[in-house]
């Protein structure tokens, strides 16, 4: 598993997983799309490609075929996995 920290260290990344988390099951073509109209990036394919690499890599998101299209999927248990980390109860 990758580091969720360098992960989630890109503006570029947060907003990839903003825009899965308002609508998951995204296409590249379509992420691409959202994130230059909404947030005005105009990043390659490419480009977003291997962000998402490392958001899968952290255990993120995760891709799926359907056809000739790789259908892309949020997963918030790594960051629920640092949440409990630190908002537990203090122990004496």
């Amino acid at each position: 598993m990758g580091d969720i920290y360098q992960a989630l260290a890109d503006p570029t990344r947060r907003l990839i997983l903003d825009e899965l988390s308002e609508r998951d099951g995204q296409s590249l073509f379509e992420l691409c799309g959202r994130l230059a109209m909404r947030h005005g990036i105009a990043s390659s394919r490419q480009a977003i490609s291997q962000h998402l690499t490392v958001l899968e890599e952290a255990g993120l998101v995760s891709s799926q075929r359907s056809g000739r299209t790789k259908l892309l999927s949020l997963h918030t248990e790594p960051l629920r996995e640092i949440t409990e980390r630190w908002l537990t109860e203090p122990k004496e």
